[in-house]
């Protein structure tokens, strides 16, 4: 198992992998996220791969780094674990902990001295993984809007 930054190469098998993390957004969609991503090829945002053997990629973690309050850090700025996803069929195996490993040395390369992420209260799935991962949870916060312009203020 390699991990390495993606390239414009990945783009298909990345999409198939974002599509899974993130289903409410097409395939198509994460398409043209990811070669805008990859193009763009900013020092603030990374992707990482696992390559598997033939060249399947298995898993991927999506970092940025963040200079606004990171909720739970005290410094700044923050590697922010944006996503991660390991296709199920490799789970249990280290990959998810050498993908973190790669955004943990790309944040401290950045002179970071925290990584952060979130999951979905309901999510706790996410929750066991982070906290496996070496991760403590800070808080838990339910964001609120209010619809301005709205005739019914």
């Amino acid at each position: 198992m390699e991990i390495r930054a993606a390239a414009s190469r990945d783009v298909s098998m990345l999409a198939r992998l974002r599509q899974a993390l993130w289903p409410d957004l097409g395939e198509s969609a994460h398409r043209a996220e990811l070669d805008t991503a990859l193009a763009a090829a900013k020092p603030e945002a990374v992707v990482f791969v696992a390559e598997g053997a033939w060249g399947r990629l298995v898993g991927i973690a999506e970092a940025s780094l963040r200079h606004d309050y990171v909720n739970g850090c005290d410094t700044s700025p923050v590697a922010y674990l944006e996503g991660l996803y390991v296709d199920p069929d490799f789970r249990r195996r280290g990959v998810a902990r050498a993908l973190v490993a790669a955004v943990r040395d790309w944040g401290e390369g950045l002179g970071c001295r925290e990584l952060a992420s979130d999951a979905p209260l309901e999510n706790e799935t996410s929750h066991r993984l982070h906290e496996g991962l070496g991760f403590e949870e800070t808080e838990r916060v339910v964001f609120y809007r209010k619809r301005l312009g709205n005739p019914e203020r």
